[in-house]
């Protein structure tokens, strides 16, 4: 997989080491050439251009990426990378960072990105994960299906502590895709029972949180 990173800061430069470890070609585009060091990660491609303009990305090829990553400090440059990535050159899909949260509303189809990552909430998110039992923690947003990535740890006095994760009836369009159990990743299937203090993560509708939640801890929430 090809993937464009705009953006050779430090969390651009992490991302790409990540990748590369994965198999994947990288390339890495900064505007400020003292943001373009090949020797940080020799493994990439690297092009000192802005990604905001058209003659840039045609330059950098997007057209042949099948991802594209907005991971500048500037909310604006995202945006504006991501739009173009996604409207000019077809690119599949478009990842976008959120440097301020109160510009999250933006980052969305209308704008070409189908996922936006903002860091402040995902630092908010596994706080709240670390110390919480019983709560549903969004962790994720899925722009493009309308869907989030959220955890809950099963607390003790949950009814269906070990049940089968078949038998639970789990609301419309709510997906189990992964049981977190002293310090191994179990895949579920329909006999795997959930157990007290086990991690799951869901792929849920927003409108289905709430249902969620009150299904897995009606002990720990009680309803009126």
């Amino acid at each position: 997989m090809r993937v464009a990173i705009a953006g050779a800061g430090a969390v651009g430069r992490s991302i790409a080491r990540e990748l590369i470890g994965n198999g994947h070609e990288v390339l890495l585009i900064d505007k400020s050439p003292r943001s373009v060091m090949p020797e940080r990660v020799p493994d990439a491609e690297w092009l000192l251009a802005d990604s905001c303009e058209l003659s840039s990305l045609e330059e950098a090829r997007l057209d042949k990426c099948d991802v594209v990553i907005a991971a500048t400090g500037d909310d604006k440059v995202n945006l504006v990378t991501s739009l173009l990535a996604k409207t000019e050159f077809g690119v599949p899909r478009t990842v976008a960072r959120v440097n301020h949260p109160n510009n999250e509303w933006l980052f969305t189809e209308a704008w070409g990105v189908d996922v936006n990552v903002s860091t402040p909430r995902i630092m908010s998110a596994l706080v709240e994960e670390a110390v919480t039992v019983g709560d549903l923690v969004r962790l994720f947003t899925f722009r493009q299906g309308n869907a989030n990535l959220v955890e809950m740890t099963l607390p003790a006095d949950s009814p269906y502590v070990g049940k089968p994760a078949g038998l639970i009836p789990f609301p419309e369009n709510c997906a189990l895709v992964t049981i977190l159990r002293d310090g191994q990743v179990y895949v579920p299937d329909v006999e795997q029972p959930v157990e007290a203090g086990d991690e799951l993560l869901f792929v849920v509708p927003a409108e289905g949180e709430d249902e969620l939640e009150r299904l897995l801890a009606p002990l720990a929430h009680p309803r009126t």
